[in-house]
């Protein structure tokens, strides 16, 4: 797999990413479960990995760092990505919310590092906007940790163009993505401008969900089944499957998947789809499809 730039402000990313959300309430945990997909999914040219889902299991993160030293793969070929926020899960399972000061970003920040055992968080996001932020604080705070060298990027996670517009207002060349929720089935982001105002600043949206948790294979609504009824009519003119044609859309569109899935097949289809041209007529066909 290829690496790419995900901002003309820098960061060189895989074109996918790996997320451990769906690991988090397994009861099938254990380092070498963890250590496996990891090598595998490294093996397979992936090198940037979204970790916030590990901050809600300790054990989890505790596998994925020692696996990384079990492995003995270099820190530095590495992409750490993490999302500080207003919000928390309690034990109990309710929502928790907590001002986003310079001092909670902090906290957050150093509960990171340590947990990850590293000195630089390669993309810190900024989930969920919050209206009651003080949002100098907050930006003070980013670039403050920036200029400490504790992480090297950061933008957003779940921001509307207008909330991305407030935050960008006042250090519109220093956010570089928007983490979204995107694929054939939820395109909104498209709709709306999100994907094209990540654009405009000549940067590239990290997207979660492409496959729309399995819908677009196996959804029985009206909707995937035409989707899914135009993929498998070019899955031979491009000798692939649903599942690959469904996420080369997303790379035609020059977004960056983030993939959750445990199935080794599912991880190896959504990295080959990354080859797969699909040409300018077939994307619109594609599009067409659920418009």
């Amino acid at each position: 797999m290829q690496k790419v730039l995900i901002s003309d402000a820098g960061l060189e990313v895989s074109q996918a990413a790996y997320s451990f959300s769906r690991w988090v309430n397994s009861d099938e945990i254990s380092l070498d479960k963890v250590k496996e997909m990891v090598a595998y999914v490294h093996e397979l040219g992936i090198n940037t990995f979204d970790l916030s889902a590990l901050l809600i299991n300790e054990k989890l993160c505790d596998f994925f760092v020692e696996a990384i030293e079990a492995l003995k793969i270099d820190r530095d070929d590495l992409v750490y990505i993490v999302k500080v926020s207003n919000q928390r899960i309690a034990s109990d399972g309710s929502i928790v919310f907590s001002a986003l000061t310079e001092k909670s970003i902090q906290t957050q920040l150093q509960e990171i590092l340590n947990s990850f055992k590293t000195s630089q968080i390669d993309l810190l996001l900024l989930e969920n906007y919050d209206p009651l932020m003080r949002v100098d604080h907050v930006i003070s705070a980013l670039i403050k940790a920036k200029n400490q060298g504790e992480i090297g990027h950061f933008g957003v996670a779940n921001f509307s163009v207008h909330q991305y517009k407030l935050f960008a207002s006042r250090v519109e060349e220093e956010i570089i993505t928007n983490h979204l929720s995107f694929n054939l089935l939820d395109n909104g982001a498209l709709q709306d401008g999100r994907i094209d105002l990540i654009k405009q600043q000549y940067s590239k949206p990290l997207v979660f969900g492409p496959l729309a948790n399995g819908r677009i294979l196996n959804g029985m609504d009206p909707k995937a089944i035409r989707l899914r009824s135009v993929l498998v009519d070019l899955k031979d003119k491009y000798n692939s499957n649903v599942e690959q044609l469904a996420v080369a859309w997303l790379y035609k569109l020059d977004v960056l998947p983030i993939i959750g899935a445990l199935n080794k097949e599912r991880i190896k289809n959504a990295v080959s789809a990354s080859e797969i041209n699909l040409s300018y007529e077939d994307w619109h066909k594609i599009y067409q499809a659920v418009n």
